[in-house]
């Protein structure tokens, strides 16, 4: 049970120390918009508690159930990526068009996008194992991505695909994509961001930005330096928990996008130390699912999830410090969000089922006691290797019909039996003819149907050249072992 208990303690404890900081980040910004301190804190924490009902759910689905419903899925986020580019449907924040008002809250369809195209991914490349090829590898994946990214950017939302593409490098990887392949995706996709920031040249400054952020101090630098000034004050030590001074309206998005920064500064380069551990204890616990797994569609899907999560989580921090461009991604289990965190929650719910999932851990839950609420809330998974078409019980199955063709053997699917023939003679004995009349299975004892009145070891009477019966007095004649 150790995957399991990593997968569970480290997301457990980002995620309190996510609610923390939320709390302390998003104060000032809600007391000068005149709404109590503590309301975007509350409902972090109303989030967090829908994204823990999540978790359990995905701890009871089994994977052939994600396995059937995943190409299902998929066709289903594509729907919502293309409503979400209708005008009077989606809604536009900050110059782009990627949520959906739910009246409570705004979803986000291209973080579903992520989690719907790992494990369609994996469960294709699942079902290719076998006969799986370089081109196998790439032809159902490939296009499926190229798809969904030209949704993306049509919204336009850059982190998202760049995501995207971190599920696929994690599909691809864990299929066994020779790594020289690797270069030239890194070249197609320099080619990629050549044409998007000819398209909007916007995007080149946000992307030279990182290399010099004083050079415009007061636009494209503007987050990149209030962040670098976070971390500088923070120190080793930080200036204590609720003493940012950069949450002071000074910082945008302290509560989301940059709330690395707010870390740094009030809990200092140890407070980071810690939040960067624990996502090197996710990624080792991710691997550890799928390199102890016999499932291959679990090792697929779990390479992928967490490459995305901790991929995402160094792009954050990456461009807090100042070594990556902006990009926008959400830092995950901390960063203010609701239906994001929910998803985050549910993913971290399947690592865990898919922890629960290895031989040894099952071996492990059905030898020890357990209480009824564990065995409601965490069930023992009943296979290592879930099917992905569960099977049938006998007294469910359709009768089935048998092929017949004319003078041919009957053949019979899936090895029913059909009608029931005469034994096959022993050896020695002539097979009588079509008009001769067959004898009574019913009263003459065979070696196939023994009686109950005839002794195991008795064997049928044998029959002269001319087709009589010897008598019955006769000793019945033990044949030699060839």
């Amino acid at each position: 049970m150790t995957s399991c208990h990593l997968v569970l303690g480290a997301a457990g404890l980002l995620l309190t120390i996510g609610l923390v900081m939320v709390f302390s980040a998003s104060s000032i910004e809600a007391a000068l918009a005149d709404e109590p301190v503590w309301a975007p804190g509350v409902q972090q924490v109303v989030w967090a508690g829908l994204g823990l009902g999540a978790m359990l759910v995905a701890l009871r689905l089994p994977a052939g159930f994600l396995r059937r419903w995943s190409p299902i899925a998929l066709i289903g986020v594509v729907v919502l990526l293309l409503l979400v580019l209708v005008p009077f449907i989606g809604v536009q924040l900050n110059g782009a068009r990627q949520w959906f008002d739910l009246g409570f809250a705004h979803l986000q369809p291209s973080e579903i996008a992520k989690l719907v195209f790992a494990l369609w991914g994996a469960h294709v490349l699942a079902l290719r194992e076998r006969y799986l090829t370089t081109s196998s590898l790439l032809v159902p994946v490939l296009p499926v991505f190229g798809v969904l990214s030209v949704l993306l950017i049509a919204e336009p939302d850059f982190g998202a695909v760049v995501s995207l593409g971190l599920v696929l490098v994690g599909l691809l990887w864990a299929g066994g994509m020779p790594l020289r392949f690797f270069a030239w995706f890194l070249a197609a996709g320099a080619v990629l961001l050549g044409i998007l920031v000819k398209v909007a040249p916007y995007r080149m400054a946000r992307i030279t930005s990182f290399l010099d952020p004083f050079a415009d101090p007061t636009d494209g630098g503007f987050q990149a330096i209030r962040g670098m000034y976070a971390l500088a004050t923070g120190g080793l030590w930080g200036v204590g928990l609720g003493n940012s001074a950069m949450k002071w309206n000074l910082l945008p998005h302290a509560e989301s996008d940059y709330i690395f920064a707010i870390i740094g500064e009030e809990l200092g380069f140890l407070g980071c130390l810690v939040v960067v551990t624990l996502y090197g204890v996710l990624a080792y616990a991710g691997f550890r699912i799928a390199r102890r797994s016999t499932d291959r569609f679990v090792q697929l899907a779990s390479v992928a999830i967490t490459v995305w999560l901790i991929g995402q989580a160094a792009m954050n921090m990456g461009y807090v410090v100042g070594l990556l461009p902006v990009t926008g991604v959400q830092l995950p289990l901390i960063s203010a969000g609701g239906t994001s965190l929910v998803l985050t929650l549910f993913i971290v719910g399947l690592l865990a089922r898919f922890a629960r999932s290895e031989p040894a851990a099952i071996e492990f839950e059905r030898g020890r006691d357990r209480s009824r609420l564990s065995r409601l809330l965490l069930p023992i998974p009943a296979l290592a290797v879930d099917p992905v078409r569960p099977r049938r019980r006998p007294e469910e199955r359709a009768p089935e019909r048998s092929a017949v063709g004319s003078g041919r053997t009957l053949v019979h699917a899936r090895g029913t039996q059909g009608r029931p023939s005469a034994p096959r003679p022993p050896a020695g004995e002539r097979r009588p003819p079509a008009g001769e009349r067959r004898p009574d299975l019913r009263q003459t004892p065979s070696r196939q149907t023994p009686s109950r009145q005839t002794p195991p070891r008795q064997t049928p009477p044998r029959q002269g050249v001319s087709g009589q019966a010897a008598p019955r007095s006769a000793a019945p004649r033990r044949r030699s072992p060839q």
